[in-house]
């Protein structure tokens, strides 16, 4: 699934070509990548100009004129991707977005698990899963973050996974993160003291803004805006490298199953509590 880095790749690529345009006609190939009505998604959308790309959490959103605005969750598979006029529309693409200007927007997903909203003025802060998620982690003080987890309970790799608590951050970049803290994943979030969160927070800030510089991580499916591939994952310290010997100590990297995930850490490096 693409996490924060993924998304906000794809939010600053598109941000730029899709700007200044006008959605000219909107078709919909599959029905189930709409959320509601695809008559009253075509109704909302069509002839709005695109005023503005961003992420919020792993949303991606296109803000378009009279306050109108279409929300992506692209979930495990799904990608938006900028298209010149004429390009092949292939089966997996489930959504196409004409535009002024001859250019199209796809959106495709192999697995037909992600989805589209097309909210009018007012709905966004009604939509429950939005107003449900936690602060930005790039946006938040270290203060901030250390009450948070400070307040929380249970492990700590099940509360950077927590979309309510932080949002944005999946299995990826909390195993990298907690190595760079040096902090077990099944460690209690509720032990740790506070120059320890705030190292964490440090830690996940790095982490976060590496993979943003990268262009994020690719493994099977996921590509930016313009279908390029990220290149973070040639930086991994942990995440899917079980088995394998640490960079830092050489200690075989330990697997374990942590808040329903798997993760991947350093005993030596990341001792347990």
């Amino acid at each position: 699934m693409p996490e924060l880095p993924e998304v906000e790749t794809i939010a600053r690529g598109l941000h730029p070509l899709l700007s200044g345009h006008r959605i000219e006609e909107v078709a919909v190939r599959y029905p189930g990548t709409i959320t509601g009505d695809a008559r009253d998604f075509r109704k909302l959308v069509r002839k709005r100009s695109i005023r503005g790309v961003r992420r919020r959490g792993k949303l991606l959103m296109i803000d378009l004129d009279r306050d109108v605005l279409l929300a992506f969750h692209f979930k495990m598979t799904g990608k938006l991707l900028y298209r010149p006029g004429g390009a092949e529309v292939d089966k997996h693409t489930h959504l196409v977005f004409s535009l002024s200007g001859g250019s199209n927007l796809h959106f495709q997903d192999t697995r037909k698990f992600g989805y589209c909203l097309a909210l009018a003025q007012g709905q966004l802060c009604q939509w429950p899963f939005f107003a449900s998620l936690g602060p930005e982690p790039l946006d938040m003080d270290p203060g901030r973050f250390a009450s948070i987890a400070s307040a929380a309970r249970g492990r700590v790799k099940a509360f950077l996974l927590d979309q309510k608590r932080i949002a944005g951050i999946g299995n990826i970049y909390a195993d990298e993160a907690l190595f760079l803290a040096g902090i077990h994943p099944a460690a209690p979030i509720g032990g740790l003291e506070r120059k320890r969160l705030l190292d964490l927070h440090e830690c996940l800030r790095t982490v976060l803004s590496r993979a943003i510089e990268a262009g994020g991580t690719t493994f099977r499916d996921y590509a930016d805006g313009l279908g390029r591939p990220g290149s973070y994952q040639e930086h991994f310290q942990v995440y899917g490298r079980g088995g394998q010997p640490c960079r830092r100590c050489g200690t075989t990297l330990a697997r374990a199953r942590v808040a329903g995930r798997t993760s991947v850490f350093c005993s030596r490096c990341q001792p347990a509590a």
